[in-house]
């Protein structure tokens, strides 16, 4: 199941990355790199990365210059965010390439690896979930607190990664069919963003 093989090299990603703890630290892949497994590892590898930053900017203490830096970092990393997605899906869409729809067939709200990216998020929020509600500092409330939400993100994990294995079943018996489209984002381009065009002329 790609659910499984996901969950487990996102586990591996973020055990990886906190061996580090540093946002510059680039990715290690362990897996040969025309495989999916090298795919998911760099995807989450990304998340994790951009799950930091999002730490770091809102320290409130936080110099407003160095701050609007950040910012921009993370605008940047979501893009690259973005990209790895649509490199997935493009895996994906030459894997069932060969598949032929059923008449009736339909397109799902969202495409395997949009779906994916939440699992590699959950991932993220699982093991920081799980260390707050260890960690000794904290209160027996909030541990207790956050042992509560922790239980609701492992059965989230459960039925996300039930409903992504069964998407990529259906579309492999051609129930379902893949339609992906570029998100496109238009705040990072200078052509479309008007706060970008107008200080270019």
């Amino acid at each position: 199941m790609i659910s499984e093989l996901a969950n487990t090299i996102f586990n591996q990603s973020i055990t990886d990355y906190h061996k580090f703890d540093n946002i510059d630290q680039a990715a290690i892949s362990p897996h040969d790199t025309s495989s999916l497994a090298h795919l998911l590892y760099l995807k989450n590898w990304i998340d994790t990365a951009q799950w930091h930053m999002e730490d770091v900017v809102r320290n409130p203490e936080i110099d407003p210059v160095e701050g609007l830096n950040w910012k921009r970092r993370i605008d940047a990393q979501n893009q690259v965010r973005t990209d790895m997605v649509e490199f997935i899906d493009g895996y994906f869409l030459d894997l069932y390439k060969s598949i032929t729809p059923l008449p009736d067939a339909k397109v799902n709200t969202e495409s395997p690896a949009w779906a994916i990216d939440r699992l590699s998020i959950l991932a993220l929020k699982i093991y920081h979930m799980q260390e707050e509600a260890e960690r000794p500092t904290a209160s027996e409330e909030h541990r207790h607190q956050c042992l509560q939400k922790l239980q609701i993100l492992l059965a989230q994990r459960t039925d996300l990664s039930t409903s992504i294995d069964e998407l990529l079943s259906d579309i492999e018996a051609g129930k379902k069919y893949m339609k992906v489209y570029k998100q496109m984002k238009m705040y990072n381009d200078p052509s479309l963003n008007p706060i970008l065009y107008n200080n270019l002329k």
